[in-house]
C-alpha cells in the first residue's frame, strides 16, 4: 500500500522539513509507504555533486524572480523547482520491495532509479508523448524531434528509506531554467508537457496519472489521502499550518544516488 497526498504549493524549506519527519516516523515503522504530491514556490537546489557556477544568475536577479536558493542531500546537481511543475517525493521503504533483476531480495537503489524513471515515462505516455532515458544521463527525455528534459530525479537514501524524488515539467514556466545549467547539462534543452502538446494540462490530471504509474510499477495499491491525520494521527508534530521558516534538513545520508 502507497498512501498519497497532494500537498499544493508548498516552499522548499516546508518540503524538507516533512520529508525528514515522515522518513523518521517509516523507519521506526510507525507509518507506511507515502508519496507526496506537490508543487513548489520558485526555488533552485544544489545536490550532493552540485556545482555552485552551474547558477548562472546573479544573486539580484534571483531575488527580482523571486527565487530561493537551497543546498540539499539529494543526489545530482543544480535544477529549478516552481509553480506548474509537479514534484513527487516518496518516502519508501526499500527493504519492503522485491527486486526483479536477479541480484538481490529487494529493491536496490540502481532499480529504484529505473522504476522513478519508468512512472515518468508512463506518465507521459498517459498525455501522448513518447518519453525515453538516455544511458549515462538520469531523468525522462523526450523522444520526437530534438531530445529534451521533461523530468528530473535526485534521491536520498538513508537505512533503506527513500526521500526526494522525482520533477515533471508540466506548466512550467522554463525561462526559470535560464538562471541555471540544469544537472550542469549544457547540451540539451529543458521541455514541458505544455509545451510539447502546445497546450495547458490540468496539474491534477497528471497527479492521478503519476499516482497510478507509482501503483502499476512498484506493485501496490494506491491509497489517496485527504490530509496528513490520516497518516500519522494528531501526535506526530508535523504542523497543519507549518511556519514560515523551518530549518533546512540535517545532513544524515548515508547512501546517495546521482
Amino acid at each position: 500500500m502507497i498512501s498519497v497526498f497532494h500537498l499544493g504549493t508548498i516552499d522548499y524549506a516546508t518540503g524538507l522539513h516533512l520529508q525528514q519527519r515522515l522518513v523518521e516516523l517509516r523507519k521506526e515503522g510507525q507509518i507506511g509507504d507515502v508519496l507526496l504530491l506537490l508543487e513548489h514556490t520558485p526555488v533552485i537546489t544544489l545536490g550532493r555533486n552540485a556545482k555552485a557556477q552551474n547558477i548562472v544568475a546573479m544573486p539580484e536577479v534571483l531575488a527580482q524572480r523571486g527565487v530561493e536558493v537551497f543546498e540539499c542531500d539529494r543526489g545530482g546537481d543544480v535544477t529549478f523547482h516552481g509553480p506548474g511543475q509537479l514534484v513527487g517525493y516518496p518516502i519508501f521503504d526499500l527493504r519492503g520491495f522485491p527486486a526483479h533483476d536477479g541480484k538481490r531480495k529487494t529493491l536496490g537503489v540502481i532499480e529504484y532509479v529505473r522504476r522513478l524513471e519508468e512512472v515518468l515515462i508512463r506518465t507521459c505516455a498517459d498525455f501522448g508523448i513518447p518519453a525515453k532515458r538516455i544511458s549515462g544521463l538520469t531523468g525522462v527525455w523526450t523522444e520526437q524531434n530534438i531530445e529534451a528534459k521533461i523530468a528530473a530525479l535526485g534521491v536520498h537514501i538513508s537505512r533503506g528509506v527513500t526521500s526526494h524524488g522525482v520533477a515533471l515539467n508540466v506548466n512550467t514556466d522554463l525561462s526559470y531554467f535560464n538562471l541555471i545549467i540544469p544537472c550542469g547539462i549544457e547540451s540539451k534543452p529543458v521541455t514541458s508537457i505544455e509545451k510539447e502538446l502546445g497546450k495547458e494540462v490540468s496539474l491534477e490530471e497528471v497527479a492521478n496519472s503519476v499516482s497510478r504509474n507509482f501503483g502499476q510499477v512498484f506493485e501496490s495499491q494506491i491509497l489517496w489521502l485527504e490530509s496528513l491525520e490520516g497518516l500519522t494521527g494528531p501526535a506526530v508534530g508535523v504542523p497543519a499550518q507549518p511556519p514560515a521558516e523551518l530549518r533546512q534538513m540535517h545532513r544524515l545520508d548515508e547512501e546517495t544516488w546521482a
